[in-house]
């Protein structure tokens, strides 16, 4: 059932060239967040690019064919990939996003001969939205930082960050069609021009080092780097929630376009796609994959579902990592952008947790739910942490998972010995 779509899932576009230009539309939607993440976090955003392309492919071939998604960079493993580089250098992180990838398939497996079911229950939305708070607003720190409003900075900074910041809101407000879904890419070409004329760039230098063709730095296991399993425990239990999103994305898609991916092609070969992709992407030296609202926003803007477009917008996006000035342009991008434009980001994040709570009715007069909340939010935001050894702890979003899911199980256990009514 595809009544929703002018070009169906698996049709293609009737000229070459309308193929290209729907192509670029994702690939525009996708590119601002995808950058910015190894931009934050301080991986390669050639290897982000190509991880994305590989990874829609790999998604693409998992699910038949059957689902328009588009894979990006994710920002719920930002933390944990900066904690990890700082303390025990990126190998710790690529370790930890590929063992993510894994227990997405892992989950995959169990699906498909269990059902989906566990997981709602497992992980109701009481738990999500605070996790999902927690991740937006335990980088918030790092948004005030980079836009200069910590005083450590001088004028130029902060006023650039503003400019940057005032981008996004008026751009995602007051734009229409597909303005309106790539604030973040105005933002970064407006705070561009002002950091040149503020002097934050410096014109003569950005494309120093660099070829108009190059190979992206690719990390390789034994190669580039050693196995380092110390962050596996930060990383793991974010996994969950990036499942429930993932869950949460394709049950949006398929109200577009008209079609139960739940069911058809299963949330286990889409789980397959998304953790194989996440997988290959920490091998490589690149960020965990996710499926992209941004994307799924041009899906329901142009009522163009077809994988084929999906497809060669993958395929774009790995030929931009071997770009070499377009990664110089974006390495050049002064931290007073990217810090205007995380506000919003970080923001918005948090006001997701939020919308899953006020979505589901989450009523929070019941006290177990806000001992949950506030539980997870305090022991998330509070700088809580647990040492598992000398190089590394549970912490963060990743202890408020833990603590969370918890909590709602013995209030589950309260609730089969008959003690609900003593809470």
């Amino acid at each position: 059932m595809e009544n929703n779509l002018i070009i169906g899932i698996n049709e293609k576009p009737k000229s070459v060239l309308k193929w290209v230009i729907l192509s670029l539309q994702h690939v525009f939607a996708m590119f601002g967040a995808t950058v910015l993440v190894p931009l934050i976090t301080g991986l390669s955003v050639g290897v982000a690019l190509v991880a994305s392309g590989v990874g829609t492919l790999i998604y693409i071939a998992s699910t038949k064919g059957k689902v328009p998604v588009y894979l990006g960079s994710s920002f719920a493993y930002i933390g944990a990939i900066i904690l990890a580089g700082s303390v025990n250098g990126f190998s710790s992180a690529y370790v930890g996003l590929m063992v993510v990838g894994i227990i997405y398939v892992i989950v995959a497996t169990i699906i498909k001969y269990t059902g989906n079911a566990w997981i709602k229950w497992l992980l109701p939305p009481v738990v999500v939205g605070p996790v999902i708070i927690t991740i937006g607003l335990s980088l918030a720190n790092v948004a005030i930082s980079s836009a200069g409003f910590n005083g450590e900075s001088g004028w130029q900074v902060p006023v650039v960050a503003i400019i940057s910041f005032l981008t996004v809101v008026l751009v995602g407000i007051l734009g229409k069609g597909f303005f309106r879904i790539v604030p973040f890419l105005f933002a970064i070409v407006v705070g561009y021009i002002f950091s040149i004329i503020f002097g934050l760039v410096a014109l003569d230098s950005v494309f120093t080092g660099y070829s108009f063709l190059q190979i992206p730095d690719f990390q390789f296991p034994f190669i580039s780097y050693d196995l380092d399993f110390d962050a596996i425990l930060m990383f793991a239990p974010i996994a969950f929630v990036t499942i429930a999103e993932h869950i949460g994305d394709h049950t949006v898609l398929g109200e577009i376009t008209g079609n139960d991916f739940i069911t058809d092609p299963g949330l286990e070969n889409t789980l397959k796609g998304d953790g194989i992709a996440t997988f290959v992407s920490g091998l490589i030296g690149g960020p965990a994959n996710t499926t992209y609202g941004e994307n799924t926003g041009v899906v329901a803007m142009t009522k163009v579902g077809s994988v084929y477009v999906i497809g060669l917008a993958a395929i774009f996006a790995i030929s931009l990592g071997f770009f070499g000035y377009v990664q110089a342009f974006i390495n050049s991008i002064p931290w007073a952008v990217i810090g205007g434009m995380t506000i919003v980001l970080y923001g918005l994040i948090a006001g997701n947790g939020v919308k899953v709570l006020v979505r589901a009715r989450v009523d929070l007069s019941d006290m177990r739910n806000l001992i949950i909340v506030a539980t997870m939010l305090v022991i998330g935001l509070g700088g809580a942490k647990i040492p598992v050894n000398d190089a590394i702890s549970i912490e963060g979003m990743s202890l408020a998972i833990i603590v969370g899911v918890g909590l709602h199980l013995l209030f589950k256990l309260f609730n089969y010995l008959g003690l609900s009514n003593q809470l």
